[in-house]
């Protein structure tokens, strides 16, 4: 783990290379719909960038840390947005995620892993589950 030879740059520079990453993926398949997807610190990208381009079909938020106070201000657009969550997580308390998926506009969809931390240990069969299920109702 942390052998990336980038720095970290809270979330700017990397909004900016996913932003980079996606418009290689669009000059090649202008065509197809997309979606964007991350977990824990990705879902934070993924709901700025999203958020700010056109023609996403959905954002996937893995993990959000909602008990960060800079993640309040993510995901306030009209896209749809769906959010999957250990319902024990040490980034995001259920109290956290509950109000800030009530500030959220629709559409959006909240749904709860019984997992037993942020990594959805114990419960992955659950979780890819309802990553099967999701991904089937975007195909």
């Amino acid at each position: 783990m942390n052998l990336s030879e980038g720095q970290y740059d809270r979330g700017i520079g990397e909004v900016q290379d996913a932003g980079a990453a996606l418009a290689l993926l669009r000059s090649r398949y202008p065509e197809l719909p997309f979606s964007l997807a991350g977990f824990s610190f990705g879902s934070r990208i993924i709901l700025k960038l999203g958020c700010e381009t056109a023609s996403v079909s959905s954002l996937i938020a893995v993990g959000f840390p909602a008990n960060l106070s800079d993640s309040q201000s993510l995901g306030q657009c009209a896209v749809p947005k769906v959010f999957i969550v250990s319902r024990i997580d040490q980034f995001c308390a259920v109290q956290a995620m509950d109000a800030y998926f009530g500030t959220l506009p629709e559409p959006k969809q909240l749904i709860w892993v019984d997992a037993t931390d942020h990594f959805f240990s114990g419960a992955l069969d659950q979780f890819e589950a309802v990553v099967y299920g999701i991904a089937q109702t975007l195909s």
